[in-house]
């Protein structure tokens, strides 16, 4: 399978290598031979922007410039954040929408997404918190902003 389509089922993108990701899903699991940064533009592209597009959106709504969230599908609300740099092999992407909590272990963060299932990240838990608030901060402006055009139009 080469290639994957994100949708509210999909909890994270882990990297396994430079060429190969694991994919979490709300009640299963696939490994796919891509890398976890070429899957997110894939997917961009694939609901109708790339992903420097959606990353300037990021910035122009919210002013953040690193580690940016991503709006990976409009209609649905479906925000994905970097756990580092997308730049780095390492940085895995987690589905905002799919979060229930996250708790430090260690000096990294466990993951609990609404199923229950809990993902260790090898990141501290004061970067998944400013993750989850920068992705919240986006989620609400595009909310915002829809609530006014549906005002408008009544």
């Amino acid at each position: 399978m080469n290639e994957y389509k994100i949708s509210p089922k999909t909890l994270a993108i882990v990297p396994i290598n430079e060429n190969k990701s694991k994919i979490y899903e709300k009640n299963n699991v696939i490994v796919i031979p891509k890398n976890a940064q070429k899957l997110i533009e894939e997917n961009c592209q694939y609901y109708g922007s790339s992903y420097a597009g959606r990353k300037k959106g990021t910035v122009d709504l919210i002013g953040v410039t690193h580690k940016s969230p991503i709006v990976i599908e409009d209609s649905k609300s479906i925000i994905f954040f970097p756990t580092t740099s997308p730049r780095l092999k390492e940085c895995s992407w987690i589905s905002l929408n799919n979060i229930e909590s996250y708790i430090p272990y260690d000096k990294n963060s466990i993951i609990k997404f609404q199923n229950n299932f809990r993902l260790f990240i090898p990141v501290s838990n004061k970067v998944i918190n400013n993750q989850v608030l920068r992705a919240t901060r986006l989620e609400s402006v595009l909310l915002h902003r829809k609530k006014e055009l549906y005002d408008k139009k009544m």
